[in-house]
């Protein structure tokens, strides 16, 4: 059973995704470090350095954000031969302009947002990207059919000056569900565009993406989401509101419990602070992040095997493999992570436990990429975690 749990105390609201009672996900936003991408912003421009080709956007925000030049210019543009046109970042803004824009990577203690005037607006089965017309298809859909189908729903649907990314989400699904998101995603950019032609407050926030939970909710809500716990009524009058389309999903109301302590998660989140992972057979991983990467080792412990020492080792690292797919996705670890697994002699073993940790990634939502072992047996992958993940999905 796959439930949400969102517990919100004073300024901290806690995410957590929790499978057969077991702890997968869990992220954190405190209030005045607040998750800003997805948010719609009519900002103005307050600095433009033609050297850099960038400018600067006050959007009412601590600190200005940041938009390149490819951010600024049609996508349709940059598409048609994947490169950016001859021209300069002045001839397209110009201080005190006006410019509707959206957060695509939150800022950080000492740089502002980065942010783009190509909108995405993501719903459950497609993202909608107004003032642009091209249609793209999940990667991961690989039936030439079925991404044809989709893309004759999209052409049938769509009105002019829209295109859309349809998600893997949407494969099999029957085209009145497709057109009912698309058109809903439609109504709702009528509704953003409106809203910033009619204002005279600049800058301003036009609209509020909630992206944490609505990001979570949206991108788990086909993988057998079948309860959502909150223990905020604001919180859920917005899921409620989020999901007044789909009827499969419970949503619980456990008005200001803690559902830490009443969904037995504090033993679980604890461990997440350790640096030492104990495994059933009694061998162990550790831990350890850096600033430039995450160095996670595998040791024998107390583990001694039964039989030759080859399979003693394999038996380890192929443990290991499951603890570590588990923690990299419930620590949200992202960047480069090298494994330095028990050293394998037999390169068919090496092979079986690369193949082993791809299984066990698949659940993971973040985007992984395994480079496999180096020359020094070291395994190399890289994971892109979930907070600096782009807002929309173009898989």
């Amino acid at each position: 059973m796959l439930e949400l749990v969102i517990n919100k105390e004073k300024k901290l609201k806690t995410i957590m995704l929790v499978e057969n009672g077991i702890l997968v996900e869990k992220h954190d936003e405190h209030e005045h470090q607040r998750r800003l991408e997805g948010n719609i912003y009519l900002g103005k421009v307050v600095n433009v350095l033609k050297g850099m080709q960038v400018a600067f956007i006050d959007i009412g925000e601590n600190r200005n954000s940041l938009i390149k030049l490819h951010d600024v210019l049609p996508k349709v543009d940059i598409t048609k031969n994947n490169k950016i046109p001859v021209t300069s970042i002045e001839k397209e803004l110009k201080v005190g302009d006006n410019i509707l824009i959206q957060i695509k990577k939150d800022g950080t203690a000492n740089k502002g947002a980065k942010v783009s005037k190509h909108i995405n607006l993501p719903g459950r089965f497609a993202v909608l990207m107004p003032n642009c017309e091209i249609i793209t298809v999940s990667q991961k859909i690989e039936n030439s059919e079925e991404r044809q189908r989709l893309i004759d729903i999209a052409k049938k649907t769509l009105k002019p000056n829209m295109g859309v990314i349809l998600r893997t989400s949407c494969e099999n699904v029957s085209e009145e569900m497709i057109k009912k998101d698309i058109e809903e995603l439609e109504k709702k950019w009528l509704q953003i565009k409106k809203k910033a032609e009619q204002t005279d407050k600049i800058p301003m926030l036009i609209y509020d993406n909630e992206a944490l939970i609505r990001r979570t909710v949206m991108d788990i809500i086909d993988r057998n989401l079948e309860k959502i716990i909150v223990n905020d009524k604001e919180i859920y009058n917005n899921i409620k509101k989020m999901l007044e389309n789909i009827k499969n999903i419970t949503i619980e109301l456990e008005d200001k419990a803690n559902l830490f302590e009443k969904h037995d998660l504090y033993n679980q989140i604890e461990k997440i602070e350790k640096r030492k992972i104990w495994l059933k057979s009694g061998a162990f991983i550790t831990i350890d992040r850096t600033e430039a990467l995450t160095a996670i080792d595998v040791n024998t412990g107390k583990y001694t095997g039964k039989k030759d020492l080859e399979e003693t080792i394999y038996n380890v690292n192929h443990e290991a493999t499951i603890e570590i797919a588990k923690q990299v996705r419930l620590r949200d670890i992202g960047g480069i992570i090298i494994i330095d697994y028990i050293d394998m002699h037999i390169d068919n073993n090496k092979e079986k436990i690369h193949q082993f940790l791809e299984e066990c990634l698949k659940k993971d939502r973040a985007k992984t990429q395994l480079i496999g072992f180096t020359k020094l047996n070291l395994f190399e992958m890289t994971r892109k975690n979930m907070c600096n993940n782009d807002y929309y999905e173009e898989e």
